[in-house]
């Protein structure tokens, strides 16, 4: 869907305008394009005390092929500059319209062990925050706050996810801020991570704290297989419902593009559809009601000889009144299409080992679930649900290595978006950092990275696709 706005003062003469009244000026936010670089430009790196992912930040700015420069900081540069070939220096702040702009801002937090040491995040960001780039990317990385050792180390880390979001609202200009939390023993699982964060894959993702836990000793399927960077999904079979059209087929697309062959499953009416996208994909068109009975069990049979890797849980319906206006089938739809049938369908795979051991659950949430909505209470109850699944069951399928997680879309531009009245809808494109609706695209590539082998240390997490929305948490 268009935003007229948008490219209004995005527009030479719409520039003028806005920069004269005052006007919020949304950024065109760079996305992924296969025929563009991924990644480039002058990356900073800071740290606080006693870094313990330095190394590893180093080491990956490096195999990108991006330029480093290390921020002058309490000694500990000489060492690193010597072991990764780093510039050093105090970076200076660029002048306005400056073309030496810095690409990111990557910060290792994970040695501040008391509040006393939190000075440094001031002192590094300080310093560079005005020389980053529009579409910048910022990095806080730091350690889990359960598994600290003392509640002064909790208190400490927990605050890096005020300052992290903090930073996400004040950058502006399409930058995104997260956090990665690395558990201890997680180091050489950050990678994939770190490159969708840095990378216009995570274009409207911005704010989120995620965690990446280690690898566990009795854990099967937990060993990360060999992979190609530019196709890591190739060889893997991935399963989508509701890909007919909006963001299920842009789901399967990507993960089409990543290599996977993708099994598109949706409702018999919208089998035409259906067909047409997995044709383009060279995938595989299932016609089945996930609400149905029998749905399961027909699934698992149509997936049983070849096995699943990933299954994403994007079918989805709203029936919006207020509850005391809702009729029982209004509620009983909405709760069976998105969150019972989800819970069915898994039990079915996995009971029957279709879904294999090292394997992706993803289903689609929404910031409604977290903030609750007028008028959706059916809705909002369904997509909180599919968050008390995801951390309920990642435990227990962690014996196999099959991870589950969700993202949590805020206002993307669909054509159920497009229907909303023209107030709401602005209002909804507006509130939140980036100013603006994502796109389809931005909860694909967000999944493309939970689905990735490289991502096996990433389970129980809601990653919200919202462009850090002012709703919710």
């Amino acid at each position: 869907m268009n935003d007229s706005y948008l490219n209004f003062v995005n527009s030479p003469f719409g520039a003028r305008l806005a920069r004269s009244l005052g006007l919020p000026k949304p950024e065109v936010l760079r996305r992924y394009r296969a025929d563009q670089p991924e990644f480039g430009g002058l990356v900073a790196l800071g740290a606080g005390r006693e870094p313990h992912l330095l190394d590893a930040l180093a080491t990956l700015v490096a195999s990108i092929g991006v330029t480093s420069v290390a921020h002058a900081s309490a000694g500990l540069w000489v060492p690193l500059a010597n072991r990764h070939g780093l510039m050093t220096g105090r970076f200076e702040p660029a002048d306005p319209g400056s073309q030496g702009k810095l690409a990111a801002l990557l910060f290792d937090a994970s040695g501040i062990e008391d509040s006393t040491q939190l000075e440094p995040l001031h002192g590094f960001f300080h310093d560079t925050l005005r020389s980053l780039g529009k579409c910048g990317r910022i990095i806080v990385l730091g350690r889990p706050p359960e598994s600290c050792a003392t509640p002064r180390q909790w208190t400490a880390q927990r605050a890096l996810e005020g300052f992290t979001r903090s930073l996400g609202k004040e950058a502006r200009r399409g930058i995104t801020a997260n956090l990665v939390y690395v558990e201890q023993g997680a180091e050489n699982r950050v990678e994939a991570t770190l490159r969708f964060f840095l990378s216009p894959r995570s274009a409207y993702v911005s704010g989120q704290a995620v965690r990446i836990a280690a690898a566990s000793s009795t854990t099967s399927g937990d060993a990360t297989p060999a992979f190609d960077w530019r196709q890591p999904l190739a060889g893997r079979r991935a399963v989508v419902t509701g890909a007919a059209r909006g963001i299920g087929a842009s789901i399967a697309s990507v993960l089409a593009a990543e290599g996977a062959h993708v099994i598109g499953i949706d409702i018999p009416t919208a089998r035409d559809a259906l067909d047409a996208s997995m044709r383009q994909l060279t995938g595989t068109a299932l016609a089945f009601d996930i609400a149905a009975p029998e749905a399961p069990a027909q699934i698992a049979a149509a997936l049983d000889e070849q096995g699943v890797d990933i299954v994403v849980h994007n079918a989805g319906i709203t029936k919006d009144k207020t509850i005391a206006k809702m009729t029982d089938a209004a509620w009983q739809s909405v709760i069976d299409i998105n969150l019972s049938a989800q819970e069915r369908i898994d039990d079915a795979l996995l009971a029957a080992g279709i879904l294999r051991d090292g394997g992706r659950i993803i289903g689609v949430s929404s910031i409604s679930g977290i903030a609750g909505n007028l008028g959706q209470t059916n809705y909002a109850t369904s997509k909180a649900g599919v968050i008390g699944r995801v951390q309920s069951m990642a435990p227990h399928l962690r014996a196999r290595g099959i991870t589950i997680n969700a993202v949590a879309p805020g206002f993307i531009e669909t054509q159920m978006t497009a229907k909303i009245p023209l107030a709401i809808r602005e209002a909804g494109r507006r509130m939140n950092s980036m100013s603006q609706g994502g796109q389809p695209v931005d909860v694909a590539q967000t999944i493309a990275w939970l689905a990735h082998p490289g991502s096996a240390g990433v389970s129980g997490q809601i990653v919200r696709v919202c462009g850090q929305s002012l709703i919710g948490a």
